[in-house]
């Protein structure tokens, strides 16, 4: 009885661990991100070119825990706050285009402000540690692969409807990987800006990523990730 008491301590505080996924690992030091050609919108006669601020975006990808013992762990935010490209906006919607990316090692894991802004699936603060050995996790090679993919990218395929009500067919390639998402985006526009919001949602296994898991899925991340979006652009000077 004693050894089996024993083995279910160590179950469980493996369990506990796991629930930031990294433990209580030391934080590897950031990979360091390749340069990337800047991304081109298309060149249509006739549009607006406009250029991405990051600062102004707004981009946070929603990962949720699940399996028996999920309660033991956290759902995460990741923020991405260096997206850089361009958009091509044309009075005909259906002419208009975008291209985008951000690097991943530059994702901000369970921001604080981002946490408290996305609602109560993300209650309070995670500590630092076990923000570092997430973050250490995602850049694993069965996930993001951060070493050899440095970043995520997102282009415009296929455009319809209206400003108000437009869907927006996006090819977004991982490690590598294309799959086209059809995306509803409202579109904002005034003579300087132009934002564009929405969200959309994702698996992880239709991009070869492999999601966490602990104890035989006892505890794991959900294949299907949330992006909620605010991509802000200006006008090229």
């Amino acid at each position: 009885m004693m050894q089996i008491g024993r083995m279910a301590t160590v179950v469980l505080l493996g369990a506990l661990l796991a629930g930031c996924p990294g433990g209580v690992r030391p934080p590897s030091p950031p990979t360091p991100t390749l340069p990337e050609p800047a991304p081109k919108a298309p060149q249509v006669e006739g549009a607006t070119l406009y250029t991405i601020d990051p600062v102004a975006s707004d981009v946070n990808i929603l990962v949720y825990r699940g399996g028996l013992m999920a309660r033991l762990g956290h759902n995460h935010v990741m923020t991405a706050k260096s997206l850089k490209g361009k958009v091509s906006l044309h009075p005909d919607l259906a002419k208009s285009g975008f291209e985008l990316s951000f690097p991943v090692a530059e994702l901000i894991v369970d921001d604080p402000q981002a946490r408290q802004a996305t609602g109560e699936d993300f209650p309070g603060e995670i500590p630092q540690k076990d923000r570092d050995g997430t973050r250490t996790n995602m850049l694993k090679p069965e996930v993001l692969d951060g070493e050899r993919f440095a970043y995520v990218k997102l282009q415009s395929v296929k455009i319809v409807g209206s400003l108000q009500a437009a869907r927006v067919v996006t090819r977004i390639t991982i490690k590598d990987v294309s799959r086209e998402v059809e995306v509803p985006v409202v579109i904002a526009v005034t003579p300087t800006r132009v934002t564009a919001s929405g969200r959309f949602a994702i698996k992880q296994t239709e991009f070869g990523i492999k999601p966490f898991s602990i104890g035989l899925g006892a505890l794991e991340v959900v294949d299907q990730l949330q992006v909620r979006f605010k991509v802000v652009a200006a006008a090229a000077k």
